[in-house]
């Protein structure tokens, strides 16, 4: 585990205890009761964030599936360390680990490692947040050289407290209860790509990990949970994508329809997605080796 400085460690150690916060925040509504409005505040919360965590700090940050101008990512993380995510290095450093480490020690929320059953359900969807593993090894350096991003990854906290301090101006503790009860279900929603993608569902790709195309987990992630495509091409900035009877299928994937928007707006560039033939070839029942890691990523993109 790398040492942090001690503001550092402080300014980190803000996540768990706002998520710790938001589980209980959320009892609020059994007082408040919600409202309509509050409701509504609630799904676009949860939407606006989920949208910056997949298409912002996953797709964008940890795996350069596309580009954007410096203000669209600035921006966008700022939204997304709202959601009570950290920073963008601190998520970034862990997610890579994740990748490099899948299914082994090194891997920080693996339902398999250190336990299985429900005990690495539990690891998986959260409990890895409240031990030693909550520290990365190493940070990233692309973004830890840009003093922005690398101001919002240590202030991550402060959006969020922001959006609560926004929540209960609105409307008080209902809205407050509004806003905790999203970041709880957000939270949850996120770690679901942890835990149920890699316990249950489809592989149609070959990987060598239990990834899995998830629907349920799809859906509240908007197009995170085709898991099993993510692992086989990590680049790919469309993950909905599957096999069928030696054919490929696209899938309802939310996130990629935001990033061919921003295209649309002149706002993303180079947008990654690997070829039909390469997806034919990385096929579990075929009998062609996978690519390796560092196949060149094509840049034709389906819509």
């Amino acid at each position: 585990m790398r040492k942090f400085s001690t503001l550092t460690t402080i300014f980190y150690l803000m996540g768990p205890i706002l998520i710790i916060t938001s589980h209980f925040g959320s009892l609020l509504v059994l007082v408040t009761g919600l409202s309509w409005g509050s409701v509504a505040w609630i799904v676009w919360l949860y939407l606006i964030r989920m949208l910056g965590t997949t298409a912002i700090y996953h797709r964008l940050l940890t795996h350069k599936s596309y580009q954007v101008p410096a203000l669209v990512a600035w921006l966008g993380s700022i939204i997304t360390a709202s959601a009570g995510q950290m920073g963008p290095s601190w998520w970034k450093a862990h997610h890579l680990a994740h990748h490099q480490y899948v299914e082994q020690d090194g891997d920080p929320h693996s339902p398999y490692v250190p336990a299985q059953g429900l005990k690495g359900f539990y690891w998986s969807q959260g409990g890895w947040i409240l031990s030693s593993h909550f520290f990365p090894d190493k940070l990233p350096s692309d973004l830890e050289k840009d003093p922005v991003m690398r101001a919002i990854d240590r202030l991550h906290f402060v959006p969020t407290l922001a959006l609560a301090g926004l929540s209960y101006g609105m409307g008080g503790l209902e809205y407050l209860a509004a806003f905790f009860l999203s970041t709880t279900l957000l939270f949850h929603g996120v770690q679901t790509v942890n835990s149920l993608s890699h316990l249950w569902g489809s592989q149609p790709f070959k990987t060598a990990d239990q990834s899995r195309n998830n629907a349920l987990v799809a859906f509240l992630t908007l197009g995170e949970g085709w898991h099993n495509l993510h692992h086989a091409f990590p680049f790919s900035c469309r993950q909905g994508i599957t096999l069928k009877e030696g054919q490929v299928v696209y899938l309802i994937d939310p996130t990629f329809s935001f990033v061919k928007v921003l295209e649309s707006l002149s706002l993303a560039t180079k947008i990654r997605v690997p070829s039909e033939a390469d997806l034919l070839g990385r096929a579990k029942d075929s009998p062609t080796p996978p690519p390796s890691s560092s196949m060149a990523a094509k840049t034709l993109v389906k819509s």
